[in-house]
């Protein structure tokens, strides 16, 4: 499955939980994850149930080539809906497998024992430390680069103390921490490489005026996954308003998107009330404010 391209594929496009069935068979029902393919190293942004799907596609492929699976995996940070599908990653209990997981780490807790504690009995059987996989996991903040190159261990590489000294083949992952998500935040992560680049910005919300900071990290980048869960509608009013829930709107995600002189926009991390009507109707509205804007949907897979 590796691939010198830089593909980008989703396999989970929903927020909040998982929601099979037939009014969502056209975007799809599982949580966030998307798969990143970029100078030949699998990234994998996310593990709700959506990585289950791509667990499999690993596992026959392992099956046929026999060739291990290595995988850097970035959590954005660590409520149920991004890492629910990880205790069902199949490549996560073959001993041949090698895992670099990154996260953010929140109050006191690092993102080891964030994941070790969602996989405790009696909650699941299997504990993370049993897992026959080689896993790696590394806190993740603004101040380090990850860099992933040629037949070398991912590194973190302090941006204000070190110089980063890789090949031009060599991929760069930078962070940008968003506070306002509760409880304890949420990182977005920016993939480069070969000139090109991705933002991902799930779980985020906006700001009068847009997220300067965002709009920054995301300054003409060739795509944009934004999280759009809410309408305006229902951030603002509705039954129980949303404003404050740490999600976005699209009209906050098209907003970030042309004041950031994006290319490509992705809506992303959609509420599991919204159908695959009702999200064909926010797609095509979001496009009058934003033409190049594509609403994420299970399959969807974008190269840069």
């Amino acid at each position: 499955m590796t691939t010198e391209k830089f593909l980008v594929r989703f396999r989970g496009v929903r927020g909040s939980y998982p929601v099979p069935g037939p009014s969502t068979i056209q975007v799809g029902g599982n949580t966030s994850c998307v798969e990143v393919w970029a100078g030949g190293h699998l990234i994998i942004v996310d593990a709700g149930t959506g990585i289950i799907s791509l667990g499999r596609d690993l596992a026959r492929q392992y099956a046929i080539d026999k060739k291990p699976v290595v995988a850097t995996i970035l959590f954005s940070h660590t409520h149920h809906d991004h890492t629910q599908g990880f205790p069902f990653f199949e490549p996560a209990y073959f001993g041949t497998s090698t895992l670099y997981m990154f996260g953010p780490k929140n109050f006191y807790e690092d993102v080891e024992e964030a994941l070790t504690r969602a996989m405790l009995a009696p909650s699941f059987p299997i504990a993370l430390d049993e897992l026959k996989s080689l896993r790696i996991i590394s806190n993740i903040d603004e101040t380090g680069v990850i860099v992933l190159d040629q037949n070398k261990e991912p590194q973190i590489v302090n941006i204000y103390r070190e110089k980063i000294t890789a090949s031009p083949q060599a991929v760069r992952i930078s962070s940008m921490r968003s506070f306002y998500h509760p409880k304890g935040g949420v990182t977005l992560y920016r993939i480069e490489w070969a000139g090109k680049k991705m933002v991902y910005a799930s779980d985020t919300e906006g700001y009068v005026g847009g997220d300067t900071r965002l709009i920054r990290f995301s300054e003409e980048a060739d795509l944009l996954i934004h999280d759009a869960q809410y309408t305006t509608e229902e951030y603002l009013t509705g039954d129980i308003p949303k404003q404050g829930w740490g999600h976005s709107t699209p009209e906050m995600a098209t907003a970030v998107a042309k004041a950031a002189r994006v290319k490509r926009l992705v809506l992303f991390h959609h509420d599991p009330l919204h159908d695959d009507e009702m999200l064909s109707a926010i797609e095509r509205e979001a496009r009058l404010a934003f033409p190049n804007t594509v609403l994420a949907y299970e399959g969807l897979t974008i190269e840069l």
